[in-house]
């Protein structure tokens, strides 16, 4: 997976919090504050192995996901309207956002993408969206179309204390001191990417010298993680997958 779409995920999960009833569901039913880490490798591996992992491995993750949204109910103190972990359009607006992030991210930090591709892309990621529950013709099978899910979306956002708390954490999550201007780079990286109407529900200003800084730094420190650091094992397996293929054909 390439390392610079960790700020595309950091991205999608702020845009995500600016729903009340999606951010209401994880502030009522997650102690993702108190175990920032976790949550983030739990939520690493569901998107690493969905994607490369194998099918019965991607399946076993989606019933496990599905297992989890079942119970999670309630109602959200702020509209006064009741939420479910696993109402379609809640799931459709953690997909659809997660996919524009990724796009944004690759063509920002890694390299241009063809309209063609990034279509290929979102509909190849339908798949994965089937496996939390989705109907496949419900979810957006192009990248204007899952765009316009988002913007379809907008009449429903509201800054909430609970959305303000998540984004903090995502921008100031709990690091020893040497690792935190790392983190500084990929959150303003994240969020040169975002788009104005949520910067504006945030009131994050955007900050140009910041921007021209952060995107050679990503570049390089992705480089750097691709030739260095050891991937995920489901990503070692698909790789044995490919070559295993390739010489038998």
């Amino acid at each position: 997976m390439e390392p610079a779409l960790l700020v595309g995920g950091l991205r999608a999960l702020m845009i995500q919090a600016l729903h009340p009833l999606a951010i209401a569901a994880v502030a009522d039913h997650s102690n993702y504050k108190s175990d920032v880490w976790g949550r983030y490798a739990r939520t690493s591996n569901y998107v690493v192995t969905t994607i490369f992992g194998t099918t019965r491995q991607a399946e076993a993750l989606g019933v496990r996901v599905r297992e989890v949204h079942r119970p999670i109910r309630g109602i959200d103190r702020v509209t006064g309207k009741p939420y479910a972990a696993d109402d379609p359009e809640l799931l459709l607006w953690i997909h659809t956002t997660l996919v524009d992030s990724f796009i944004a991210a690759y063509k920002r930090f890694v390299e241009p993408l063809a309209l063609a591709d990034a279509d290929r892309y979102v509909v190849e990621m339908v798949r994965q969206a089937e496996l939390v529950g989705l109907q496949a013709d419900t979810v957006p099978a192009t990248q204007e179309a899952n765009r316009r899910f988002i913007d379809g979306c907008r009449a429903q956002l509201i800054v909430t204390q609970p959305a303000l708390e998540a984004v903090e954490t995502v921008l100031n999550p709990p690091l020893p001191p040497w690792r935190r201007p790392f983190w500084w780079v990929a959150g303003q990286a994240a969020i040169s990417l975002m788009p104005d109407f949520a910067l504006e529900l945030l009131g994050i200003r955007r900050n140009p010298l910041a921007e021209i800084a952060v995107q050679p730094l990503v570049r390089k420190g992705a480089a750097f993680s691709r030739r260095h650091l050891r991937p995920p094992p489901v990503i070692l397996q698909a790789k044995r997958r490919i070559a295993e293929l390739s010489v038998t054909r």
